[in-house]
């Protein structure tokens, strides 16, 4: 899709929503919780996870809607190696196959999902997933791609690339989910930008931001502090 901005042509688009399910995790259920219990699962290769309606953060009580709360591990290796593959940027944009077994190498299916990674800090020691339903209305923090910055004239004039916001917060139903914004740059010269309100995304994602008109990035020119005196 094609936006026109200050006479240029700068296209914004979003990734396919996850319609296709790249992965299942695989995860048994938890009986006891604590920090004891947690660093043993830690110590045998698995990860403590939890998986909830996001309706359970609501602040107002009335508007929370059933928690669905499971307690649950997973392992490591299995983590990791999804992640490798979807990319850790997009690992919280991705919904997901969760299979929830009655014990490790249980071939007993107890109950079945897709979900949406909601946290991620750094090194994984514990994982907060939610619940995304078909049709159920989430708040995603949606990454975003920056390309064609090889080709943007406003670099080759000596300007700088300057990010402003790196992901856009929306709510929409989990299967309209993106991965990713990709936002090209390529026909960006000096002090132009690219708005929130430039990208478009499907009738179903409502953006949440206060200020609409906001960029999230920019060609800054390049200022040289304290230049020498030009010598007659």
């Amino acid at each position: 899709m094609l936006r026109l901005w200050r006479g240029l042509k700068t296209v914004v688009q979003t990734s396919p929503a996850n319609t296709h399910h790249y992965h299942t995790i695989q995860a048994i259920p938890r009986e006891c919780t604590g920090s004891r219990i947690s660093s043993r699962d830690r110590a045998q290769g698995r990860i403590p996870a939890v998986v909830f309606s996001q309706g359970l953060l609501e602040k107002n009580p009335s508007n929370r809607s059933p928690s669905r709360k499971q307690i649950l591990t997973t392992e490591r290796k299995q983590i990791r190696s999804i992640i490798k593959s979807v990319q850790l940027p997009f690992f919280c944009s991705t919904r997901f196959q969760l299979q929830i077994r009655a014990g490790s190498g249980s071939s007993v299916l107890l109950e079945s999902g897709t979900i949406h990674r909601d946290e991620e800090s750094g090194k994984i020691l514990n994982l907060v997933f939610v619940w995304a339903d078909e049709g159920t209305e989430l708040k995603v923090d949606v990454p975003v791609v920056f390309k064609g910055l090889e080709d943007c004239p406003g670099l080759k004039k000596g300007g700088y690339f300057k990010v402003i916001r790196s992901s856009l917060k929306f709510q929409c139903p989990a299967e309209h989910i993106p991965q990713k914004i990709e936002v090209d740059v390529s026909k960006l010269d000096i002090d132009d930008r690219v708005l929130m309100h430039d990208i478009e995304v499907h009738p179903s994602m409502k953006l949440l931001s206060k200020n609409e008109s906001m960029p999230i990035c920019k060609i800054a020119p390049t200022y040289i502090e304290n230049p020498e005196p030009i010598k007659v």
